[in-house]
């Protein structure tokens, strides 16, 4: 999943240092440890130039991830009971612009944020889900949440900055912020009427597309208007289609397999799409799992030119948007390969916040334990890349039980669409950070994981 590059510090690998732009179906990585807040401000400091902030998770440069990583590791904390200091959360709260925004990292928080350039859709996104599931940070999520919406597109989606065209991931990335705060996305409207669900439809392949590509997401068009395949980008718009952020509550019931798109022969337009949110939905789950099972259970992503590799962040990814859609038994083959030791996933994790949060995550939402996961104990692994958390809960489960933070009734996934980090970021040169998300900033654009 790289989608070309533009944006996609969604959720991920992130060398965001001099951008450049990648076709369309090169998506920006998104993984865990990536964050989809690419391009970094000009105030970010260069490698060694100082000591990491005391409070921030993680021991890698921070320049391009830090608010994406911190947020991620809020999030899988509070899925299993795991309340962080208040000195990481205060981090977290000091990044925050005067308008509301957040950027990838800011290292002198007396210095004013860059409006355009420096703050991102991903990262404020990420960053409001994290602090809605904290108590007493409703000013801050309610500041990001203005921010958010002042800066929505035409189209009813955002992209990576303020006046960049809308992708996918960003979208939703932002749509799980509402979701978080208890608002629903589907009311928030641009002038022109439009809701972020209506952005996502836009990116999403149809009945007119390859009978294998159908209700798969890209990321953003080519120049000739094409859209390709990307896993991430299909990752993120299962999942935001239900109106749901990166914590999702374990699925209870096995449940049907997703329902591919129903195309009848001659459909163009309108006509050729999913219909509603829930189609939306399961067209792209549906794709999610074809895709998964023939593919060892897990996605891939490739740089140009290069061989496709594993893509641990959108295969996690994956697994939490069929587990939202109650597709238990299809999470279950990219879990158990995300699980085996044979598939490098732990490595790729191990001492990243972002991507240990990722698979955290990942398991809550399949149903695995995360503290016995392939026989790694990733809830004490995450707790020990940042300050020692405030609080454990006894019975390791997240303060909302099984109804996580955020969470909304299967009911809601039936509203018409008028109701309601690896991917690789390539942006620096030589520089990748991958993270998949997702929930990228994570491809959730490259920053994501």
């Amino acid at each position: 999943m790289a989608p070309s590059f533009a944006v996609h510090a969604r959720r991920g690998a992130v060398a965001l240092a001099c951008a450049v732009a990648v076709g369309a179906a090169a998506a920006p990585l998104a993984s865990a440890d990536e964050a989809p807040s690419a391009a970094a401000s000009s105030s970010a400091p260069t490698p060694g130039a100082q000591k990491l902030p005391k409070g921030l998770y993680g021991a890698k440069d921070p320049k391009f991830d830090a608010v994406w990583r911190q947020s991620l590791a809020f999030l899988a904390q509070d899925a299993v009971g795991v309340t962080p200091a208040t000195e990481a959360v205060d981090w977290l709260t000091q990044q925050q612009c005067a308008d509301g925004g957040f950027p990838a990292f800011r290292p002198d928080t007396r210095r004013a944020c860059e409006p355009k350039k420096g703050e991102f859709s991903d990262a404020t996104g990420a960053a409001v889900q994290a602090l809605a599931a904290i108590e007493g940070r409703g000013a801050d999520v309610a500041k990001g949440l203005d921010w958010l919406t002042r800066h929505q597109n035409k189209d009813g989606g955002w992209g990576m900055n303020p006046g960049s065209p809308s992708d996918p991931n960003s979208t939703a990335v932002v749509i799980g912020a509402f979701a978080a705060a208890d608002k629903d996305p589907g009311k928030v409207t641009a002038r022109s009427g439009r809701n972020p669900y209506d952005a996502l439809r836009n990116f999403q392949l149809g009945c007119d597309a390859k009978q294998g590509e159908r209700g798969a997401f890209g990321y953003l068009p080519d120049k000739d208007g094409k859209l390709s395949p990307n896993g991430l980008a299909t990752a993120d718009g299962a999942l935001a289609a239900r109106g749901r952020g990166f914590l999702v509550a374990p699925a209870k019931q096995s449940g049907a397999q997703p329902k591919p798109l129903a195309c009848d022969d001659g459909a163009k337009g309108d006509a050729a799409k999913a219909a509603g949110r829930q189609g939306v939905a399961d067209a792209a789950a549906a794709y999610l799992a074809t895709t998964l099972s023939a593919g060892d259970q897990h996605l891939t992503s490739a740089m140009p030119g290069a061989e496709p590799q594993p893509d641990y962040g959108s295969t996690a990814d994956a697994v939490i948007a069929l587990a939202a859609g109650g597709h238990k038994d299809a999470a279950q083959g990219p879990l158990k390969w995300l699980q085996a030791s044979k598939s490098g996933a732990l490595t790729w994790a191990k001492g990243d916040p972002g991507a240990l949060a990722k698979l955290v995550l990942a398991a809550h939402a399949g149903g695995a334990d995360p503290r016995a996961f392939g026989g790694t104990n990733l809830v004490e692994q995450l707790n020990a890349t940042g300050p020692t958390p405030a609080a454990v809960s006894s019975d390791g489960e997240g303060k909302d039980g099984e109804d996580g933070k955020g969470e909304k009734d299967d009911k809601d996934d039936k509203d018409d669409d008028g109701g309601g980090t690896g991917v690789w970021w390539v942006v620096g040169v030589g520089l990748v950070a991958g993270i998949g998300i997702g929930f990228l900033l994570s491809g959730r654009k490259k920053q994501r994981l």
